[in-house]
């Protein structure tokens, strides 16, 4: 098991970054705020809240970015004796550690990647990996930047049975960012984790638009697939959400 020392040793390693735009001012810290609520009362009644915080830090050397997230959803039954009482039918809390080293030809970086999820009802109840590799930008315009990357890396999980699942993996990822606009951003990313034992994947495609200097609306669509699953679960867990997003 490796969920503490996946993310120690991932922030000891200059302090993980991803998938940075050059338009980030060096020396400099970002951070990004995001937070989502639904209520529903009436015939459906229920709440669910997403959220997350996204720091990032350029260097002359290194990129750093860390990465805060979670989400839960409780929904209100019935009993058979007629009481009425909320449940948690979701809940997932992840964290994310990374540093990239840039190298001397602009847009390769050599990275190393820790993180860990918690979630109460997914096919994993909790999944730690640890990767490393390069990172590439195949493209840079006016408005796209699109980077790939690859690298062996290392997974430990316990499957919501219980059971306890570790080994290397093989581990690519891509990253597109489209400015539209001065006020409109497209966002898709795709990583992937190939173990001998299980295909790991995560997606999101996401559209922000401005509402100040500080503040964006964003529309998202996520999307957690494992290829080996207890029966009793589903290979793919998808979430579309509409936040307010802070920056500063």
């Amino acid at each position: 098991m490796i969920p503490r020392s996946v993310l120690i040793l991932a922030m000891a390693f200059g302090h993980g970054a991803a998938f940075s735009a050059d338009t980030i001012e060096e020396r400099t810290w970002n951070t990004s705020a995001e937070l989502g609520a639904i209520t529903t009362s009436g015939n459906t009644n229920g709440t669910s809240v997403t959220g997350k915080i996204d720091t990032r830090q350029e260097l002359e050397d290194w990129s750093n970015q860390y990465i805060l997230s979670g989400f839960f959803k409780e929904d209100q039954t019935q009993t058979s004796e007629g009481d009425k009482r909320y449940v948690r039918s979701a809940e997932r809390f992840s964290l994310s550690a990374r540093a990239a080293y840039k190298l001397m030809e602009e847009g390769e970086r050599l990275f190393v990647l820790g993180s860990h999820v918690d979630d109460r009802f997914g096919a994993y109840s909790r999944y730690s990996s640890l990767s490393v590799g390069r990172s590439t930008r195949l493209l840079k315009s006016d408005d796209k930047i699109v980077e790939v990357e690859l690298g062996p890396g290392y997974f430990s999980g316990v499957r919501a049975t219980g059971e306890d699942e570790d080994g290397l993996t093989v581990r690519g990822a891509a990253n597109m960012r489209w400015q539209i606009s001065d006020a409109a951003l497209f966002t898709q990313t795709l990583a992937v984790e190939r173990g001998t034992s299980n295909t790991h994947s995560v997606a999101e495609t996401a559209l922000s638009t401005k509402i100040n200097g500080t503040m964006q609306m964003k529309a998202a669509f996520s999307a957690r697939n494992d290829s080996n699953v207890p029966v009793e679960k589903k290979n793919t867990d998808t979430q579309t959400s509409l936040t307010l997003v802070y920056s500063f």
